[in-house]
């Protein structure tokens, strides 16, 4: 069969027959070589990544449908030579070669032998397509630049504002030291949060955020939040809080929960206008599992139709009143994290509305992502 390689494998226990596999499911390229080096499989991804047919390629020879390069024009079949190379070779790491027209692609390969040093019986090649790769670069490229500029500015106060006083201390009023210190102080914590969403960031990526169950109040951690608002100088009537009893007993972490809350309550006081709203009430979730679900929203432009599929990513801004773009992906990783779902929508008087819910789960020393 052109292009496919089928392949049994035993199904889950108890069932009737065996799975069967075709190389045309693999989402990576799949190329297999026989011992004369000519072409026997071909799979759907290889022939996408290639822009090579597998009716074109089965019965080929390798070099000739697969005429790779390296970075400094070498033919890489060639180069490798897994057919009369050492016998000791299992195979090629993942490599970044060139295609006819500068089409990169990314080669491994194994070296099947029926005994450890006899000759090669088969060659298996995997392909992948770079433009994954490019986009974790350019991902940590743009991490790197927005961490640079948010970094600058507070650094630069902090260092004026210290070399100043250290240079001119006795010339300064105790108001003016003061408030020196305060500006030292602020920008000193807009660096540490940084720095603790970088960390956050990489735990979240790397699935190690932990999460230290205890016993939470959500009705009790919104109020806390908006008394904190309040006693910064925003209005009471800003805010209003409308809790549905009973709510069920919940256990997540409480400085995670405070860091969802303090974000979305944040972007609804700086980016919305008008009454930010806080509902927490019960919730139904899949399964039949009981949970808490808790809604903020405002009453200004709210966020484009467009726009609402990139919310949760990184970088992503709703205006151009600053901050790292970072919050909101953090948020989202936080709530799954606990098992839980976030959305985002339009508010009934058109504003933006955040929606997370969090399952009740179960008492824990800590749960992995």
């Amino acid at each position: 069969m052109v292009g496919t390689c089928p392949t049994a494998s035993s199904g889950a226990h108890g069932s009737l027959a065996p799975a069967v596999v075709s190389a045309d499911d693999l989402p990576d390229g799949l190329v297999v070589v026989d011992a004369t080096g000519r072409v026997t499989c071909f799979n759907a991804a290889a022939a996408r990544i290639t822009a090579v047919r597998a009716a074109d390629a089965v019965g080929r020879q390798l070099e000739a449908v697969l005429p790779l390069e390296d970075l400094d024009g070498r033919r890489w079949w060639a180069l490798t030579d897994p057919y009369g190379g050492l016998a000791t070779r299992t195979g090629q790491p993942e490599r970044n070669l060139l295609l006819p027209g500068g089409r990169q692609v990314l080669v491994s390969a194994r070296y099947v032998r029926e005994h450890p040093g006899g000759p090669v019986v088969r060659l298996v090649v995997q392909l992948r397509g770079t433009e994954a790769r490019r986009r974790t670069e350019r991902s940590h490229a743009e991490l790197i630049a927005t961490v640079a500029h948010e970094l600058r500015s507070p650094l630069t106060s902090v260092k004026g504002f210290t070399a100043t006083l250290l240079a001119k201390w006795e010339r300064f009023t105790d108001d003016q030291k003061q408030l020196m210190l305060q500006t030292v102080d602020a920008d000193a914590d807009r660096v540490t949060r940084l720095i603790a969403e970088l960390l956050d960031i990489s735990r979240i990526d790397s699935g190690r955020l932990e999460v230290r169950r205890q016993p939470v109040d959500m009705a009790a951690a919104v109020r806390r939040h908006v008394e904190a608002y309040t006693r910064a100088g925003l209005r009471p009537d800003r805010f209003r809080i409308e809790v549905t009893e009973p709510l069920p007993e919940l256990w997540a972490d409480p400085d995670k929960v405070d860091q969802v809350l303090g974000n979305l309550l944040e972007n609804a006081v700086r980016h919305g206008e008008g009454v930010v709203t806080i509902e927490v009430s019960p919730a139904q979730l899949k399964a039949r599992a009981a949970g808490t679900a808790v809604t903020v929203s405002d009453e200004g432009p709210g966020i484009p139709e467009e726009a609402m599929a990139r919310v949760f990513t990184r970088f992503w801004r709703g205006s151009k009143r600053g901050g790292t773009g970072l919050g909101l992906y953090i948020v989202k990783g936080i709530v799954e994290a606990h098992g839980g779902t976030i959305t985002v929508g339009r508010a009934a008087r058109g504003g933006a509305q955040f929606r997370f819910t969090l399952p009740v789960a179960a008492p824990a020393f800590f749960t992995q992502a």
